[in-house]
């Protein structure tokens, strides 16, 4: 099971690491002294985390800020020193356990031994291997991204297209533009199906937004938007033409 740790506390993350580290079912794949650089390390990483061991009193931005933030986030173990909050804690869905500081042997293998629980009344989705993959629903109105340690809500309606650069992607919106470090692939999957499309392979479109066709290309705004030959199929079955 892929873990990382989020604690502000050196101490903290050089004890829970070592703990970490010593279990036989446990790959430890990063350590964070603040929530932001774990969220910018979830939206880049192409290795999935199974489990979060999470500190709740961080500076600026608290454990429970970093969950609310994270869509469908990982199963979570809290680490605090403050036992108020226990029963806050598990009004969500993903946290497993609530280990208070100090943390000893025997209460780390039991938060554990609960995990390995949970992760067996799991089914697999059919859509990804990994077992706390949600499929996105068109229900969903907005997504956070991360630009210089902060997180920008975007709702999702205002996106007119999103192109790929490289190692970036820029998002362009009915207001405003963003470029953001990650992939087409991710932002696609965060996306509802009925209302954006693929047309290219640097281009993904929202649907609604499209002033007018020509050959191949779309109109946006005032962006131009090449649609490739295997994709024009799926856009016209789209639209709704008279």
């Amino acid at each position: 099971m892929n873990c990382i740790l989020i604690d502000d506390e050196a101490l903290a993350r050089a004890i829970i690491g070592q703990m970490i580290a010593n279990h036989p079912a446990l790959n430890f794949l990063e350590e964070f002294q603040n929530a932001m650089e774990a969220l910018k390390f979830l939206n880049q990483s192409t290795i999935p985390v199974d489990i979060i061991f999470l500190d709740i009193h961080m500076p600026g931005f608290t454990g429970f800020d970093f969950i609310q933030t994270t869509k469908n986030p990982p199963l979570v173990i809290l680490i605090t020193s403050d036992r108020n909050f226990a029963i806050e804690a598990f009004e969500y869905k993903c946290i497993v356990d609530y280990l208070v500081k100090p943390i000893t042997e025997e209460r780390f293998l039991k938060a554990i031994n609960k995990i390995e629980e949970k992760m067996l009344k799991l089914p697999p989705s059919p859509q990804n291997s990994d077992p706390y993959f949600i499929q996105p629903s068109d229900t969903e109105t907005d997504f956070y991204i991360n630009i210089d340690r902060r997180l920008i809500k975007i709702n999702i309606a205002s996106i007119n297209l999103i192109e790929a650069k490289g190692d970036y992607i820029l998002i362009k919106t009915e207001g405003k533009n963003y470029t953001v470090h990650s992939t087409l692939k991710k932002i696609e999957d965060k996306l509802p199906v009925s209302s954006f499309l693929k047309v290219h392979r640097t281009y993904i479109i929202n649907v609604k937004k499209i002033i007018d066709i020509e050959d191949n290309s779309v109109l946006i705004a005032k962006d131009v938007v090449p649609v490739s030959r295997s994709n024009r199929p799926e856009l016209m079955k789209r639209l709704n033409m008279l």
